[in-house]
């Protein structure tokens, strides 16, 4: 996308929240322009942890919802450790995969009635306008992106505990590129119709885009979300070296935990670029936290794993805070109070808990797993080309603000169906088992 796709088009939009872009003027903007999913894993998830190191996980083709860890581990190997021993019984924590579709609807809700910018234009005027009373309630939508942050602490330590390195690479790679490539070239292919008022990024910017490290390089992003997947990235990247590699336990989870938490800290003290893009001190307490609601789950209750989730919280609430809030302005479209922001925070933080300890085991309906399955496509999907849907339903059909807000979200979840069905089913076993077998000498 060109500068005609890039952050609000105009001064009455919220204020930037998030990293800025990679370079130049992009489709979306920070943490206001996202989810996940974030980032996100999926996956049959279990709550029996693995076995060992050389135990390989065995996953669905295309995981519905969450990552499935192999077997349970002797109860010897938690006593070991300290702690009571680790649960052992797969359940499928299905609720999971229904927080994260939440999660990535309160973002949809965002993009298309809680932001002005390039939706502006497909709906003719301000979605202040098409919704006056639920616009201010959509301006919240943002803080789905937060929510996924902890729900991929809490998955990627699970995926990650008592797997080799390679193996943990190849999950992470198959589970992200294929849908993402898709949507690469989807979002490119509409945005170059002739009818389309959006432009597309140049073919180098689009080449490098498949990367997913367009931000480092500071070409035009295709895909306005992507900027959680880069934050994703950084997150795999300092748990793989630091956790998996050696060997996941949990001393060594807990003082990964407490080790980032205050190098976070500091790196924002020390007001460092470089240290600012490894630790990410405005998304880490986010991840941090989902680790110790996995630390939680896995042994029950603890103090240490407690302490972990609870700092992670009144940190990650100051951050989102900051980014967030701004005084009452007529001049900005929206206004979110403190008292809501810190309220979502926790409700994802809290949501995260219940089903860490089990208590939405009755939430086990079949049609969550494939909501979880479907979460990840939509998220890349829906904001830029429910530009295009909202355009033609509205401005072009005159189909009123809410059918059309339900019908685009309703087409990008088809959509988000159909890359899951013909794409990630079928590329994801592929390149996963193409990169476990890989032998490196």
């Amino acid at each position: 996308m060109t500068a005609t796709a890039g952050a609000p088009a105009t001064p009455s939009a919220t204020p930037p929240t998030g990293p800025p872009p990679g370079g130049g003027p992009t489709p979306g903007g920070g943490p206001a322009d996202a989810v996940g999913d974030m980032v996100g894993d999926a996956g049959p998830i279990s709550a029996a942890p693995p076995a060992s190191p050389a135990s390989p996980t065995v996953a669905l083709p295309l995981p519905p919802a969450l990552p499935q860890p192999p077997a349970p581990a002797p109860a010897s190997a938690a006593t070991a450790e300290g702690s009571r021993p680790a649960r052992s019984g797969p359940v499928r924590l299905r609720a999971l995969d229904g927080l994260r579709l939440l999660a990535a609807l309160m973002v949809a809700a965002y993009h298309y009635g809680g932001r002005d910018g390039e939706i502006s234009q497909a709906w003719g005027t301000s979605p202040r306008e098409q919704f006056p009373t639920a616009s201010s309630y959509f301006a919240y939508g943002c803080l789905g992106v937060q929510i996924f942050f902890v729900i991929s602490g809490f998955v990627i330590c699970m995926s990650g505990w008592g797997r080799p390195l390679r193996s943990f690479f190849a999950s992470r790679v198959s589970r992200l590129y294929p849908a993402y490539w898709a949507a690469i070239l989807i979002i490119t292919a509409v945005f170059a119709l002739p009818w389309v008022a959006y432009k597309s990024v140049s073919p180098s910017d689009t080449l490098v885009n498949l990367t997913m490290l367009q931000q480092p390089l500071g070409a035009d992003r295709v895909l306005g979300v992507c900027w959680t997947l880069w934050a994703e990235l950084r997150f795999y990247a300092l748990f793989a070296l630091f956790v998996v590699l050696p060997g996941a336990g949990r001393q060594r989870v807990v003082l990964f935990c407490a080790v980032w938490t205050l190098g976070a800290a500091l790196a924002e003290a020390a007001n460092q670029p470089l240290l600012d893009l490894v630790l990410m001190p405005e998304y880490a307490p986010f991840f941090i936290g989902g680790i110790g609601l996995y630390l939680i789950h896995r042994y029950g209750h603890d103090a240490l794993a407690w302490g972990i989730v609870g700092i992670s919280f009144l940190i990650g609430q100051h951050y989102a805070v900051a980014e967030l809030w701004h005084a009452p302005n007529p001049s900005f479209f929206s206004y979110r109070s403190t008292l809501g922001i810190v309220a979502l925070v926790a409700f994802g933080f809290l949501a995260v808990a219940l089903i860490a300890l089990g208590k939405f085991q009755w939430a086990n309906w079949r049609w969550l797993t494939l909501a979880g399955a479907l979460t990840y496509p939509f998220y890349l999907v829906h904001e830029h080309l429910g530009w295009v849907v909202v355009g033609v339903l509205h401005r072009e059909l005159g189909l009123p603000s809410y059918t059309t807000l339900a019908l685009t979200i309703l087409l990008m979840l088809g959509l988000a169906w159909l890359l899951y069905r013909f794409v990630e089913q079928r590329l994801t076993p592929v390149i996963k088992k193409s990169l476990t077998a890989v032998r490196v000498r």
